[in-house]
């Protein structure tokens, strides 16, 4: 009955221990609390500042399809957020215009120089399919951010959900466009991290049954191009009912000419993706009417999380598939994106905890 007793007791003050670790109660009242049902302080200290033990400085190659594009300053300043707080280090490298056999050559060099993880924008089909499975055969896990591709081995996907996110902006178009001429316009026609997009928006069009004549139009891999060829576009096609993009570029491209001709008051309708500032300006003066926050921050930052957790268990922990979301920015809510410079936005290179006032939501 003593041994039953005490058998009892010891799994009761185990469970308490397991409850308060679990609980994050790890303040000096709880420690003490843990002494006194008999677990070890060091241990319970050790436990609640969630130190890794030490580890080598590893090495993550990150390859990119348009590596100086201004949408992906933010990833950059997540990656590196990210190496900091866990030790690690980085290269940013790729393509600058969307050229794979660019890209596949970055591969195979990060893995001939044996690098402890690697990302890749999986933006064709088929071009990555050999080098992830020779890096993933030497050891080396690869992970895909912004764009996957059905086919590869790739252990985990972190971006958006780009058909969902593309069907989305079709049912937007269609809530304000009744019927006309839409051009939806596209950096690089068939590459995966934009293509589904459009894919969804027109079939959210078609499934509408409106009498939208939605075209697909290539706006070019540079900012530059992308101004160009959609200013060029209106001009040459000045009956169309709504502008909208499915890139960070072409919808600040977009943005630019809905200004210039002063298209919202003619009763033109825009929109896109993403966050560049010219875009955020754009819809705060009323020229466009909204554009999609796929948080490119959190596909740097959660990707070197993956690779990083996988190289600490051995494999055993790390690859999961996350979503980082889509969210549209309105005139109604853009104020906190305009007036807030941050990492976050890749609006400011200054480390800051960004304090947010009022209700969450919108």
């Amino acid at each position: 009955m003593s041994n039953d007793h005490e058998d009892h007791q010891q799994k009761r003050r185990m469970m308490a221990s397991r409850r308060a670790v679990m609980q994050g109660a790890l303040g000096a009242g709880a420690l003490g609390s843990l002494a006194a049902l008999g677990a070890s302080p060091a241990l319970a200290q050790d436990a609640g500042e969630g130190n890794f033990p030490k580890h080598k400085k590893w090495k993550f190659t990150f390859v990119n399809h348009v590596s100086t594009n201004p949408f992906f300053v933010p990833t950059q300043y997540g990656i590196a957020d990210a190496c900091a707080l866990l030790g690690c280090d980085y290269q940013w490298t790729g393509s600058q215009k969307s050229i794979a056999s660019e890209m596949v050559n970055a591969m195979n060099t990060a893995i001939a120089a044996n690098v402890d993880g690697i990302a890749v924008c999986l933006v064709d089909q088929h071009a990555f399919n050999a080098p992830t499975d020779r890096a993933l055969k030497a050891g080396i896990p690869v992970f895909a951010y912004n764009a996957d591709t059905k086919g590869n081995d790739r252990l985990a996907y972190i971006g958006q959900d780009l058909y969902l996110a593309g069907k989305a902006l079709g049912e937007r178009i269609v809530s304000l466009v009744d019927s006309g001429d839409v051009v939806g316009f596209i950096a690089t026609p068939g590459q995966l991290n934009i293509q589904p997009r459009l894919d969804g928006a027109a079939d959210a069009i078609k499934e509408s049954g409106k009498k939208i004549n939605f075209k697909q139009i290539a706006s070019g891999p540079t900012v530059n191009e992308e101004v160009s060829r959609v200013d060029s576009y209106y001009v040459g096609h000045n009956d169309l009912k709504g502008m909208f993009a499915v890139d960070a570029g072409s919808t600040m491209a977009v943005a630019k000419t809905m200004e210039k001709y002063g298209l919202h008051k003619k009763g033109v309708r825009g929109g896109g993706f993403d966050m560049l500032p010219n875009t955020l300006d754009g819809i705060k003066n009323g020229h466009l009417d909204f554009t999609i926050d796929q948080q490119p921050y959190l596909q740097g930052f959660y990707t070197v999380m993956e690779m990083f957790m996988f190289k600490m268990s051995g494999g055993l922990t790390g690859p999961a598939k996350i979503n980082t979301g889509l969210k549209f920015v309105t005139k109604d809510n853009v104020d906190p994106y305009q007036k807030t410079k941050t990492r976050f936005e890749g609006n400011s290179r200054k480390q800051q905890v960004v304090e947010r006032s009022g209700p969450i939501g919108g």
